[in-house]
């Protein structure tokens, strides 16, 4: 019932033709319902890890094993949206199983109520992002995969989707893995952070957060931040 990641190595071609590693000796392991939050410097390859858990990246050395079922819902940094279908038909196409009642109540939930026949176009980015997220929660996943979900969201826009997101987290008991390069966002949604070294990136630190999402204090935020950047600081002596 965990979700366990251990990637001995993963190379690609950079543009001149000569190989790079991303990611090695990397492990991180999540327990049934726990988020995880992973942090590091631009490039490191945050997004290719997310993208090996996800299955769309098999060209690496190493295991990654699934919590229960392994159904996945994933949030990519673009909410990818059919452009030609409404906002209720994204999510009925992601999960054709799911009654219109329960397509209702996810559309109610993330405040798209009024907004189950529009189309993509119709959207802000703030409404669109939390479509791409009722249609990931439409699957009822095993694990939950958000790669930057708030980035490009004004300040006030992404607290407030944070802030649903972690009660969504708190209901939903969903296992969660989180690429984010917000120290704030991951301290809100988490209970664990990992923070990657440069590349090849590998888990260099972990911070556990006790204090439970929706009861965290700004002074707790703020120790959390000092250690994690005490952590981050460390990297790079």
């Amino acid at each position: 019932m965990l979700l366990d990641i251990a990637i001995a190595s993963k190379d690609y071609l950079s543009a001149d033709g000569r190989p790079r590693r991303a990611l090695e000796d990397l492990r991180l392991t999540l327990k049934r319902g726990e988020a995880g939050a992973v942090v590091g410097p631009s490039g490191c390859g945050k997004t290719t890890l997310l993208r090996i858990v996800a299955g769309l990246d098999r060209d690496f050395a190493g295991n990654v094993a699934l919590p229960h079922h392994g159904r996945l819902g994933m949030v990519f940094q673009e909410p990818r949206l059919l452009p030609w279908r409404s906002v209720a038909d994204n999510i009925q196409i992601a999960a054709p199983h799911a009654s219109r009642a329960e397509i209702e109540g996810l559309l109610d939930t993330l405040g798209l109520a009024g907004h189950a026949e529009h189309f993509p176009r119709q959207l802000s980015l703030g409404l669109a992002r939390r479509a791409a997220l009722a249609r990931a929660l439409a699957i009822k996943p095993d694990l939950l995969l958000l790669d930057e979900p708030l980035v490009s969201l004004d300040a006030a826009l992404a607290i407030e989707l944070r802030d649903l997101l972690a009660r969504l987290i708190d209901e939903t008991h969903v296992t969660t893995l989180i690429v984010t390069h917000d120290l704030a966002e991951a301290i809100a949604l988490a209970d664990k952070i990992f923070i990657l070294s440069p590349r090849p990136a590998r888990v260099a630190a972990v911070l556990d957060i006790a204090t439970p999402r929706r009861l965290m204090t700004l002074e707790a935020a703020e120790a959390l931040t000092l250690k994690a950047r005490t952590a981050i600081a460390a990297l790079r002596e």
